[in-house]
């Protein structure tokens, strides 16, 4: 069969269609770009806060509408709609054929195919999260330079505005040794930089009973190939002197960190029921400044909490100037249902959003200074792709993470190539990307 696949949502969810792709492509079956042409069409979904179920109930809605003109089309739901909201799913969108949680992705060959030869009625297959798979072998979706590597799957944090622990389960932790050993598969495909993702980075191998990022880091810095390795997500709770050395110690751990702060009012935060408070944060935030002072920090924040008051508010966002992130995003709070935030008093929608854009508004302020001090400078970049419309290759620097942050568009008569590096000299800024010409020495 020709099976198209969609996968929304975040890095964590496109791995996971990255093994279910591998499954398929093994059994025999072929993938296709375009949905027109397949057979099956499979809608990996994100449901974390409501955009993002809105935006996978439309690409469902939208495949099941190929039906119209090929009735034996079979549309198949995966990932976390499909786990969190199950048999709602075919009760509420009948012309779905499967409905696939977590657990049993790695049966994905076979239930699509009873999808295909079985009855009528759609499928369902769902398991213990558990038993869901952690890793296995799986194909390279993103550019072939570059590549995730989820190194765990689900939480033991309960913020009180989460739905992952309800959608993923707890924490489980790969081995250190099947985390390598899919790093090194990656450098065997060409892999020049590794995007580590987990729900919270800082927390590997505490459901075996010691934390052991740093480890970790010390044996992917080991594997021949990889040149970057990029972190996300760390919570600054956990960011101890152990985990900055390792960063600090193993060079190719590119100096920059996402660290998922959302308030930093310690009333707020504990109402998130996050285990840090204010100082928690501005001593990490201290502390890896002081180890590595050209880091990138990255931040996302939640605008509109319940309870959050006018003085709270403010406290954020004259904590968003003094702090001067690299990279920062705010969400206006999504009430989740099942939460205990959910339960809670909810401001209205239109007063979180207008926070969170309070909240920007400040960022792009203190990204716009940011941005134009590297005028005049020299970075190193790796390339991405090429904009033939603004005749620009597109690339990145050490702290910018793909499809998330800043580009570094480069004018050159010279040909660049993905997944190479060169040197730039910044010529020009916005307040999200710069403009850079290559330098006398990376032509030559």
């Amino acid at each position: 069969m020709k099976i198209a696949i969609i996968s929304l949502g975040c890095p964590k969810n496109q791995a996971d269609a990255d093994v279910m792709a591998h499954s398929l492509l093994a059994a025999g079956h072929t993938t296709t770009p375009e949905l027109s042409e397949a057979d099956c069409i499979m809608v990996n979904t994100c449901g974390f806060i409501e955009s993002a179920k809105q935006e996978a109930i439309e690409n469902i809605l939208n495949a099941c509408a190929g039906k119209a003109g090929n009735p034996n089309l079979k549309v198949v739901v995966t990932g976390c709609l499909a786990e969190r909201y199950r048999h709602e799913i075919v009760t509420e969108i009948p012309e779905v054929d499967a409905v696939v949680g977590m657990a049993s992705n790695k049966n994905i060959v076979e239930i699509i195919e009873e999808a295909v030869n079985g009855t009528s009625e759609p499928v369902e297959a769902y398991g213990a999260k558990e038993e869901y798979a952690l890793g296995g072998a799986r194909v390279i979706s993103t550019p072939s330079h570059y590549a995730y590597l989820k190194i765990a799957e689900g939480c033991n944090n309960r913020c009180t505005y989460c739905a992952i622990p309800l959608i993923r389960g707890n924490l489980r932790s790969r081995t250190i040794d099947d985390v390598v050993k899919e790093a090194e598969f990656l450098a065997g495909q060409g892999v020049k930089e590794l995007i580590l993702v987990a729900q919270d980075l800082t927390a590997f191998g505490q459901d075996r009973g010691e934390v052991e990022i740093a480890p970790l880091l010390d044996a992917l810095n080991a594997v021949e190939g990889i040149e970057w390795i990029r972190l996300l997500y760390a919570y600054p709770e956990r960011i101890t002197d152990e985990f900055i050395d390792a960063m600090v110690r193993n060079k190719k751990v590119l100096h920059y960190l996402d660290i998922p702060i959302q308030h930093i009012d310690s009333d707020v935060l504990r109402a998130m029921n996050r285990k840090g408070d204010e100082q928690t944060v501005r001593t990490a935030l201290a502390r890896l400044r002081k180890a590595m002072p050209d880091i990138t920090l990255r931040t996302t924040l939640i605008a509109g909490f319940p309870g959050e008051t006018e003085e709270q508010f403010e406290k954020l966002c004259a904590f968003v100037r003094e702090e001067r992130f690299d990279r920062l995003g705010c969400f206006a709070y999504s009430e989740e249902e099942g939460t205990p935030a959910a339960r809670m008093e909810q401001m209205p929608m239109e007063v979180r959003e207008e926070r969170a854009a309070a909240v920007m508004r400040a960022q792009a302020d203190v990204m716009n200074e940011l941005q134009a001090a590297k005028v005049g400078g020299v970075m190193q970049v790796i390339c991405d792709g090429y904009d033939d419309e603004n005749d620009l290759y597109l690339c990145r620097s050490r702290g910018d993470a793909p499809e998330i942050d800043s580009e570094v568009c480069v004018a050159s008569e010279t040909p660049l190539y993905p997944g190479n590096f060169y040197t730039v000299c910044i010529k020009d800024s916005d307040v999200y990307d710069l403009y850079a010409e290559l330098t006398e020495e990376a032509e030559q």
